[in-house]
C-alpha cells in the first residue's frame, strides 16, 4: 500500500486565525505506487492544460473540472481511497488546556474515573463551558510558554478566571469536580506542567502533530483491512513540521505490536500494523501522488466551506471518497461521538460492593487533595 499525505489551512501555532479556522490532512492510499502508475495520465493532463503541473488553487474549479472525471475514471479503475483529517484550531486550544490540567495522573483533583473512563467527555464539556476566546487564546499562549515560572503564574491566572465563572454550570456536581480541579491545578502549578520546555515540545502540541496522529493510526488501520504492507508514506515537504512528523512515526513505529484499552468505555488502539516504513518527505512537484492528493484536498476543503463545485469535480470526490473515511479533533466531532451517554439509563439497581468501594475510595481521596485550599 502507498500512502500520499498533504495538509492545508496550516497556520502554525497561530490557532485563532479566522480565515483558516480548520486544519486539514487529506490522505490518498492506493495498491499501486501512484508516483508511477498516475504519471503517464498526469503528463498528458498537464499538456492538456498547459501546465507544468495541476495545482488546484490555480486551476480553479472551472478549469479542474475539465479534467476531473478522467482522475476519477483512473480513480476508480485502481482503487484510489481518499480520507479526510481535521483539526478544529481553537477547540484544540481548549481541549490541550483540560488533557494537562485535569489529566487524573496529574491532578490529585481528578479522580481516575473522571479522565479514564467515556466521563472524561462530560467533564470536558463543563470545562470547555468557561472559555470564550479571549480566555482559550491566553492559554493556548501561556501552553507554550517556555519559562516555568511565568507559565505557573500565567496558569493561575487562567484557573482565576475559569473559577469565577464556574456557577455557569447548572448542576452541583459539576460544579464541585471542576472547581475542585482548578482550585488544585491553581495551587500546585509546577505540578502540572503546563508549559513547553523547548522548540520541539511545542510543535508536539500543534494542531499539525495531532492530526498527523490520525493520519498514522488511519494508515495502519488501511494497512490491517486491506491486509497490505505499508510500502511507502510520502509527505508533502513542509519544513516547519516534517522533522515532528519523522519523530511521531518513529514513535508509532517502535509501538508495533502492541494493542490497549485507555479504560473501560474508551477506545481501544490497536498499533500492531503501524507502519515500519518512515515518511518521505518532498516537494508537491515531484510527487504525482502528492498532485492527485492535493487536488482532492481542495475539493474537499471547498465542501467542507459550503463552496460552489461542479458535477465533474463532485464526481471525482466520490470516486476516491466513497471507499476512505474522516474523522476530526473538535468539540463538535467529540460530541457526536459521545452525545449517547446522557441517553443511557440510570442503573436499575445498586452498584456492586467492589465498584462502589473503588468511586468512594476515589472521592474520599480527591477531597483530601483538596483539604485547606
Amino acid at each position: 500500500m502507498y500512502c500520499y499525505v498533504d495538509e492545508s489551512g496550516n497556520t502554525g501555532s497561530h490557532l485563532f486565525d479566522e480565515n483558516q479556522p480548520v486544519l486539514f490532512y487529506g490522505v490518498l492510499t492506493s495498491k499501486l505506487n501512484l508516483d508511477v502508475a498516475a504519471e503517464p495520465l498526469l503528463r498528458s493532463l498537464r499538456r492538456k492544460m498547459g501546465v507544468k503541473r495541476l495545482h488546484a488553487n490555480e486551476l480553479g474549479v472551472g478549469r479542474l473540472s475539465e479534467v476531473a472525471l478522467e482522475i476519477a475514471k483512473f480513480s476508480q479503475k485502481n482503487d484510489v481511497r481518499f480520507s479526510l483529517f481535521k483539526v478544529s484550531k481553537p477547540d484544540h486550544a481548549v481541549i490541550s488546556f483540560f488533557d494537562q490540567v485535569f489529566d487524573a495522573g496529574i491532578n490529585d483533583a481528578i479522580s481516575w474515573q473522571h479522565y479514564w473512563t467515556p466521563l472524561r467527555y462530560v467533564l470536558l464539556f463543563k470545562v470547555a463551558h468557561l472559555f470564550d476566546q479571549e480566555i482559550a487564546r491566553k492559554a493556548w499562549a501561556v501552553r507554550q510558554e517556555r519559562n516555568p515560572a511565568k507559565c505557573a503564574e500565567q496558569l493561575k491566572e487562567i484557573c482565576s478566571v475559569l473559577l469565577e465563572r464556574v456557577d455557569w454550570l447548572p448542576d452541583q456536581r459539576s460544579r464541585e469536580l471542576v472547581s475542585g480541579g482548578l482550585k488544585w491545578a491553581a495551587a500546585n502549578p509546577f505540578e502540572i506542567d503546563y508549559g513547553v520546555s523547548n522548540k520541539d515540545s511545542a510543535l508536539q502540541i500543534s494542531p499539525n502533530l495531532v492530526g498527523f496522529q490520525q493520519v498514522l493510526q488511519h494508515v495502519a488501520q488501511q494497512s490491517a483491512r486491506q491486509s497490505r504492507k505499508v510500502r511507502a508514506i510520502t509527505v508533502d515537504r513542509q519544513t516547519q513540521f516534517n522533522k515532528a512528523q519523522a519523530e511521531l512515526a518513529d514513535i508509532y513505529k517502535r509501538m508495533r505490536g502492541f494493542d490497549g484499552e485507555i479504560g473501560p468505555g474508551m477506545p481501544k488502539f490497536d498499533w500492531s500494523m503501524m507502519p515500519e516504513v518512515p515518511p518521505k518527505f518532498c516537494a508537491g512537484d515531484e510527487s504525482a501522488g502528492l498532485e492527485l492528493v492535493d487536488l482532492t484536498l481542495w475539493v474537499a476543503k471547498r465542501m467542507t466551506e459550503n463552496k460552489p463545485l461542479s458535477p465533474e469535480l463532485g464526481a471525482l470526490f466520490d470516486a476516491q471518497a466513497k471507499r476512505g473515511r474522516t474523522d476530526e479533533v473538535s468539540l463538535a466531532g467529540l460530541d457526536r461521538r459521545w452525545r449517547h451517554l446522557v441517553e443511557l439509563p440510570e442503573p436499575d439497581g445498586p452498584l456492586p460492593d467492589e465498584l462502589q468501594e473503588v468511586l468512594e475510595r476515589n472521592e474520599q481521596d480527591r477531597l483530601r487533595a483538596l483539604k485547606g485550599l
